[in-house]
This record gives structure tokens, sequence and C-alpha cells, in this order.
């Protein structure tokens, strides 16, 4: 088993040896630019590490691991887009850089060439497998983006939809990358269901650990001043979990924080993480997070798979479940 720098040394290579082509320029290079933000590429990683569960030859993979990065950096110039975002890990968005149209047609042909990619792989029966997984999560990543969307002019979000938003969102493509990596080992239907499942539980758990971050994590640590889902008004797990169980003067005040702006961001932080402080909001999302995390290292437990081939994977995801950036 290769270690994750080791993975991540291989996908760069082969991002190198398949550049976008260089003309028209308007359209690649927004391409070329997007790939070069800081992503830490940890979705091609994992369909690697799943592709190694079974076999050693991660080359035959690669195609395949390239594909999932680049449809996800489709979906975060697109998201971008429609957040209205100026800025991503930093620097400017695409469509900030160039302009929307030039960030939606970008987006279109990365997609497009991530399916050039799928279809590099040598086996028809391979590529058509690979199709049928991606072309599903695809469609349930942009449901997830929907729902998202409809939660912004919505009051009465339930905590079941929430879960249900960010599996779609962002854990499915987790599960996908395993399961993709399986299909490419010739690996069994059995031990591919069981990958994905890994994936998509770890994914939500990723989540509920991110959104404990963004309102408690250390901003040393973060790189970042704490709070920003409070002071954009989004309805996170913490925020569905308060509303659901606070006594009513504690959801009354929350409610009235979440209809003002952030012209006093530190008070506004202040008084709505003293509010999830008050009912122990905190040690739920924890225990939430554990749930679906224990849940999840059972499904990789049940794959058959010689001893020790399991590892690099298993300490990734669980580094990052435990991380405090």
């Amino acid at each position: 088993m290769r270690s994750l720098s080791s993975l991540l040394d291989a996908i760069n290579d082969y991002a190198v040896d398949h550049p976008f082509p260089v003309t028209p320029p308007e359209l690649y290079q927004p391409c070329e630019y997007m790939l070069t933000l800081g992503g830490k590429r940890l979705r091609p990683a994992i369909l690697l590490m799943g592709f190694e569960l079974f076999r050693d030859d991660v080359a035959r993979a690669l195609p395949a691991a390239w594909a999932v990065e680049l449809f996800h950096n489709f979906t975060l110039m697109h998201d971008d887009i429609m957040d209205a975002a100026p800025l991503r890990r930093g620097r400017p968005t695409v469509h900030t850089q160039w302009n929307t149209t030039t960030a939606i047609l970008s987006g279109d042909v990365m997609l497009i060439h991530a399916y050039h990619h799928l279809a590099r792989m040598n086996d028809a029966s391979t590529v058509l497998s690979l199709l049928q997984t991606f072309n599903r999560v695809a469609t349930e990543v942009c449901e997830g983006q929907q729902m998202d969307v409809n939660f912004e002019s919505r009051s009465d979000v339930s905590i079941a939809e929430y879960i249900r938003m960010i599996e779609l969102k962002t854990a499915v493509l987790l599960g996908a990358a395993l399961e993709m990596g399986a299909i490419c080992a010739d690996a069994s239907p059995d031990a591919a269901a069981h990958l994905s499942d890994f994936g998509r539980l770890a994914g939500i758990a990723f989540q509920i650990q991110d959104d404990l971050l963004d309102t408690y994590g250390d901003p040393a640590k973060l790189g970042k001043q704490v709070g920003g889902d409070i002071l954009q008004n989004k309805k996170t797990l913490l925020v569905l979990k308060t509303l659901e169980m606070a006594p009513k003067p504690d959801v009354e005040a929350l409610l009235q924080w979440m209809e003002t702006g952030a012209e006093h961001p530190e008070q506004k932080v202040n008084a709505v993480r003293a509010i999830f402080d008050r009912n122990d909001i905190p040690r739920l999302m924890a225990a939430e997070k554990k749930k679906f995390q224990e849940e999840a290292f059972g499904h990789l437990e049940a794959v058959q798979t010689a001893p020790g081939r399991k590892d690099v994977l298993r300490k990734m995801i669980e580094d990052l479940l435990e991380r405090e950036s």
C-alpha cells in the first residue's frame, strides 16, 4: 500500500501528462487556474486507496481518479457562481478573475473532460460500470445542491432533510470515489457497495465535524475567523438541533439573531454560540458524528481484503474526522 503522499504524486504526474488543450485559451486557462487553487486532491487519492485494497498497479485507476477530481472542481466552479463567492481558497474565483459566462462554459468543458478520462479505461465493461456510478452520483450532487439552495428560503428545514442534503451534496462523492476504485480493481459488487457506504457515511460525519469547527474551532488552526456559518445565517445541524429541542426563549432568541446581518460579527457569534452551549449542542453534535463514523467503519470492516491493506485508508479517514483545521 502506498502512502497518501505517494498517491498524490501519482495523481499530480498524471495531471501534468494530461493537460487541457491550449486553444481557445479563454476556455481552458480558467480550467487550469481552477486546478491550481490549492485543493488537497483527497477524492482522487481516496479512489486510488479503494483500488489498492485489491490491486497494486494504481496506474490502471489514474484516469478514473482524475475524472473525479475534474468533476469536483467543476462543481466548485459553478457553486462559486451560485454563491456569488469572490474568493476560493484565498484567491479570486473563476467568475471573478474572468466573468460568469466564462466560468459557466469552462466548468462545462471540465465536466466533459472528466468523461474523456473515464473513457480512457481499457476495458469496456469497466467503463460502463464507472459511467453508471459516476452518472448516478453526479445527479445526486446536483440534487443536493438544489436542496441547499431551497433551504435558504425555507424556515421549516428538518434535521432529516439537512442530513440528506449533506449526504447528496458532499458525502456521496466520497462514497463514489471508493466504489469506482473497487470497480477499477474488478472487486466484487459486495465490496464496492460496502466501500460506497463507508465513504458516504464518513462524508456525513466529516460535514458534521466541519459544522462544529466553523463555530468552535481554533482560529489559529483554521486559518480564518470562526463563526462564518452563524454570520451567514446558515441552517446548519447545530441550528436545526437547537430549534428542535431548546426551550422557547432560546428558540426565539436564535431566530432573532438569524434575521440580523453581520454588522456586529463578534457580538452575534458569541450570542449564538452561547445559545448552543446552554443547550449542550456541541456534545449532541459530537455524538451524532460518532454515530455516523462508527457505522461507516463497520462497512469498511466488512470489506474482504488482504491483512494490512485497509491501514492507509482507515488512517486517512480517521485523521479527517478528527481534524482541527
